[in-house]
């Protein structure tokens, strides 16, 4: 319960909002934001979410939801997420970890041989970049060609028309980044 406190008011402090600001907005009496602030009472879930408003926050965030990814941001090979396999056989794994206000999502897609990603992120809007780390594909895009080999990159608009296919015998790899994230 302490936490919260701590985490409201660095959150009200950070709009340069004085404390009798916010509990005007909120709809409580400076003293009872005091009181929560300093983890002497605790809100409702109805005030926690009126307060989470209007901070422009989530009561996810303000609970702490998230803290175990800001004090851990490294994700082990061991902790990689399978996600998806397409029709073709081209596997999809998350790198990012789950965190509410990240700004895009990280992927390693294995494609095995001539496999492709079958409109595996049609849903994507923003920005594609995408880095070959072995083998090569061929990025179809608005009906022009691209044969990326191992240490090429690729950066485009998700609203293009676009494919990336395995271009070579073996297995090919690459990181799949999008902003913003749509996982």
């Amino acid at each position: 319960m302490n936490r919260i406190g701590e985490r409201i008011k660095k959150k009200r402090e950070q709009f340069n909002l004085q404390l009798n600001e916010l509990a005007e907005k909120i709809g409580i009496s400076s003293s009872a934001l005091s009181q929560i602030e300093k983890a002497k009472s605790f809100p409702s879930i109805i005030t926690l979410k009126t307060i989470a408003d209007k901070l422009h926050t989530t009561v996810g965030e303000l609970i702490g939801e998230n803290d175990s990814l800001v004090n851990n941001p490294v994700v082990f090979k061991s902790d990689i997420k399978f996600i998806d396999q397409s029709k073709s056989g081209t596997m999809f794994y998350l790198l990012s970890q789950h965190d509410a206000n990240k700004q895009m999502d990280t992927y390693l897609v294995r494609f095995s041989k001539a496999s492709a990603i079958d409109g595996f992120f049609t849903s994507a809007f923003g920005q594609i970049f995408s880095y070959v780390l072995s083998g090569e594909v061929r990025f179809d895009l608005d009906g022009k060609s691209f044969v990326l080999k191992p240490g090429d990159n690729i950066y485009f608009n998700a609203k293009s028309q676009f494919n990336a296919i395995n271009y070579f015998d073996g297995v090919s790899e690459i990181i799949w980044v999008q902003s913003p994230p749509s996982y």
